[in-house]
């Protein structure tokens, strides 16, 4: 069986599932040494995040799409399933137009489309990846791991009777947006409380004054996209905002920047996201976690 991975998430259950062998093609984000099916316009672009973000508003207003797939290539592999996603276009290729792509083939393979809004759903993902690819059980014990690792934070947090934290989530820094889709339950299973955020939505641009009147106990900034290397050139920008040395997680030292992989992938690692980010939020509970 071939398969297409037309985004990172999906790599990366199929690569923890020990079934990376199935995997013909997959996206140029994904860190793999399989041929990239899926490109985009931003591919390879230095860009700062408020030019990102001119570019893909404009790419929205005109209805056009910020990915392509290498057409010749996908004839090439002719692949018997191809996985894709329905959550975000601006974040993945959408699956409307991974259909139209296949629509040319001459086999057409099984299109799988993930579309979670929470973690319940991420791990419903998994388990239909690996049945997909004739490892079910795999993917159920893989879970049931997984989540064994969430309720070990979950009882710690309970057993302490620990208070939760404010905390505001920053998905973009310019504009500042907010945390939607899965992040704000991540957020909460990790211990903390984040009034702005948009649970099982669009992430969504607010106005820095909201941020200011919030004034949240804990600020964590992760873009969408970004490695927290990338984020660090992008993140100083906010110090110019008046009022932002006045916020309380500012004047504390409690702004941490972190991967962005671990939080906006719809996979497997964001339950290493959940132990970061408990580990921010009850140090003294959680002493062992790296957020580094």
């Amino acid at each position: 069986m071939k398969a297409i991975s037309c985004l990172p998430a999906a790599t990366e259950m199929i690569n923890e599932l020990g079934l990376d062998s199935f995997l013909s093609g997959v996206t140029f984000e994904c860190p793999s040494d399989k041929p990239k099916v899926v490109r985009s316009v931003l591919e390879g672009k230095h860009l700062s995040s408020s030019e990102i973000n001119e570019i893909v508003s404009q790419h929205v207003k005109e209805d056009k799409s910020l990915y392509y797939i290498e057409q010749e290539l996908l004839e090439k592999i002719e692949p018997d399933i191809i996985f894709t996603q329905h959550v975000c276009d601006v974040c993945q290729v959408g699956t409307s137009y991974v259909e139209k792509a296949v629509y040319q083939l001459k086999k057409q393979p099984k299109i799988i489309p993930l579309i979670p809004k929470n973690l319940k759903e991420i791990f419903e993902n998994v388990i239909t990846v690996a049945k997909e690819l004739g490892a079910e059980q795999r993917g159920i014990e893989l879970v049931e791991g997984y989540l064994k690792r969430i309720k070990h934070i979950q009882s710690k947090i309970e057993q302490n009777n620990t208070q939760k934290s404010s905390i505001f989530f920053m998905e973009w820094i310019d504009p500042i947006y907010n945390s939607g889709h899965w992040i704000p339950e991540l957020v909460q299973l990790a211990g903390g409380k984040d009034a702005l955020a948009s649970p099982e939505g669009h992430s969504n641009a607010i106005h820095f004054e909201q941020l200011k009147i919030y004034d949240p106990e804990i600020i964590v900034i992760s873009p969408c996209g970004y490695n927290d290397e990338k984020a660090k050139k992008e993140v100083k920008q906010l110090e110019d905002l008046e009022g932002w040395k006045e916020l309380k997680a500012v004047k504390n030292k409690q702004v941490f920047l972190l991967d962005a992989n671990f939080f906006t992938q719809p996979s497997i690692g964001v339950v290493k996201g959940i132990e970061l980010l408990a580990s921010l939020f009850h140090p003294n509970l959680f002493p062992t976690n790296s957020h580094e």
